[in-house]
């Protein structure tokens, strides 16, 4: 088994890069999917929110959690990927040459963007060197809201950043910080509108890789 590596990267903090690695994994898991999270990120958001998972769910064979430095970052994810179907790296809300080598091993790099100009801004260092290491790049849309003027604003400056941009959109929803604090993701809990941009946000990005991935054994 071969599995596809996902790295999450944004410069700025707070764009939402642990919410977006969590529910993706839960979503995945809830598909029969197996995942490893592997965090590069030093403020430990991510293993904290699987100490909290373990001790609301106990331990769980399809899913796993460990750490890298920056720099073993690509070495530890080739591992993993020969157990897990998916890899998710999430990493320190910075851009520099320590990010290399979790761009390097990526599949697709996955970059949230919040709704402030401020996070859009933020977002042309990663997609800058992400296509310095030629690496695939989706730029998801988070904390939206819809039907505004600043939302529309920063889609159509995402759109002129030359950018792949996901159709599905994360809104500003309470169940995606509640869930994150109590260890889960939305994809956990009953059907709410939160648990379907997950749950469709999962199969898009699945669906993105599987060509690039057919593309590469070709």
């Amino acid at each position: 088994m071969a599995g596809h590596i996902i790295t999450v990267a944004q410069q700025k903090g707070g764009s939402g890069k642990t919410t977006l690695a969590v529910n993706l994994a839960c979503a995945w898991r809830a598909r029969g999917m197996s995942v490893a999270l592997l965090d590069t990120d030093p403020q430990g958001s991510l293993g904290r929110w699987f100490m909290e998972r373990l001790a609301s769910r106990g331990d769980e064979d399809a899913m796993e959690f460990t750490t890298s430095s920056a720099w073993g970052a690509s070495y530890e994810a080739e591992k993993l990927k020969r157990r897990f179907d998916v890899v998710i790296i999430d990493t320190p809300p910075k851009i520099d040459s320590d990010l290399r080598p979790a761009l390097r091993a990526a599949d697709l790099v996955l970059v949230p963007v919040a709704s402030s100009h401020v996070d859009l801004w933020a977002t042309e260092g990663v997609l800058d060197l992400a296509q310095r290491e030629q690496r695939p790049v989706m730029v998801v849309l988070n904390r939206t809201r819809p039907g505004t003027r600043l939302g529309a604003e920063i889609a159509a400056g995402v759109g002129d950043l030359g950018a792949e941009v996901a159709q599905t959109q994360l809104g500003n929803r309470v169940a995606f910080a509640q869930t994150l604090g109590q260890g889960l993701g939305v994809s956990d809990q009953p059907r709410s509108p939160a648990r379907d941009e997950a749950d469709a946000l999962a199969a898009e990005v699945m669906g993105r890789l599987k060509p690039a991935a057919a593309a590469a054994a070709g």
